[in-house]
């Protein structure tokens, strides 16, 4: 099979999608949100525009992400939002594009035809799947195709996949819903309970963000109980705890590999090491704590954020090769 240069590669994330043009690369990079209409259900804005509108909208308009958890949730939406986003990366209008889209490896048959549905719904003469951590695996250089293991963490928005891949495939595979998502909840839950503010989710990100690099960070916000103005400081210890159940959640689902992992391959990974990728790679001590809790090195792939996309990417740049990237995983199990 042949692929053009009008054809995309997406990685469809929850809180981001990111699309790869084949000969011109990543053409895209906007938030996984919809503004919509909710008396006709028109979709009036994606992507950034969309986001600016979260918590500014009148109340017949509604700010939406169409995908949880790495799936889709709300199909007419995700529909909506793909289709502009497929329009703003074509640079021609005269043939509809094949399209690689990402999907996380713990999805039901049902979840992929969403995915596969609303792609070709939005524009797409034909729609292939690709498992994310084996994306997310190519994206970062990892030598998938040689017989030897390889093993990366991609923590993303809604979800958090875990794979060793050797000879092209996926030999185990885990997938867990606990991600950056569920980091920004518990921030926004500690925030909540300890200063009675409540924050939203651009607020809770920013604060997993800015406190991984700075001691101290000041938010201001509406008191619940008074309903006055308040103004608090938060340090990153406070925060390192209220994130510790979901970081221990990741940590778990990437023993529980390496329990289900080949005694061939185990050796394989403690030379090369387990590569981060995704948003969630840049939560500050993350790599360390993977590293101290499983004994092996730890790496953070160069452009985490694009790794999924990128890898969807040289599928479209040499498609015959990596035609095994669409198979499904040996192992697959959702925590």
């Amino acid at each position: 099979m042949t692929f053009s240069t009008r054809d995309l590669g997406i990685d469809l994330g929850t809180a981001n999608t990111l699309v790869y043009a084949r000969g011109r690369g990543i053409v895209l990079d906007e938030p996984s949100v919809v503004a919509v209409d909710s008396r006709t259900g028109t979709v009036l804005a994606v992507g950034h525009e969309a986001r600016e509108a979260v918590g500014r909208t009148p109340g017949t308009i509604v700010a939406i992400r169409p995908l949880r958890g790495g799936v889709v949730s709300d199909y007419e939406a995700a529909e909506g939002m793909l289709r502009q986003f497929i329009a703003k990366a074509r640079r021609s209008r005269t043939r509809a594009p094949r399209v690689v889209v990402s999907t996380p490896s713990g999805v039901t048959g049902v979840e992929r035809r969403a995915v596969l549905e609303a792609t070709s719904r939005a524009g797409a003469r034909s729609v292939h799947l690709i498992e994310e951590p084996m994306a997310a695996a190519i994206g970062a250089g990892l030598p998938v195709y040689e017989p030897c293991g390889s093993m990366v963490v991609d923590v993303g928005g809604g979800s958090t996949e875990v794979a060793v891949i050797s000879l092209g495939g996926l030999v185990v595979a885990r997938h867990s819903r606990v991600a950056g998502d569920a980091l920004d909840a518990a921030i926004a839950a500690y925030v909540e309970k300890q200063h009675t503010i409540t924050v939203g989710e651009r607020t809770a990100e920013q604060i997993k963000t800015t406190l991984g690099t700075d001691a101290r960070m000041v938010i201001r916000g509406r008191d619940k109980v008074t309903g006055m103005p308040k103004t608090v400081q938060l340090d990153s210890e406070a925060i390192r705890e209220a994130v510790e159940p979901p970081v221990q959640a990741i940590v778990d689902v990437v023993c529980s590999a390496f329990d289900a992992c080949p005694a061939e391959l185990y050796g394989d990974i403690m030379e090369r090491g387990i590569v981060l990728t995704g948003g969630g790679a840049l939560l500050h001590g993350l790599d360390e704590r993977l590293s101290r809790e499983t004994g092996m090195p730890v790496t953070v792939a160069d452009e985490p954020t694009t790794c999924v996309a990128v890898g969807t990417g040289r599928c479209l740049e040499d498609f015959a090769r990596l035609e095994t990237a669409f198979a499904a995983p040996a192992t697959a199990a959702v925590a």
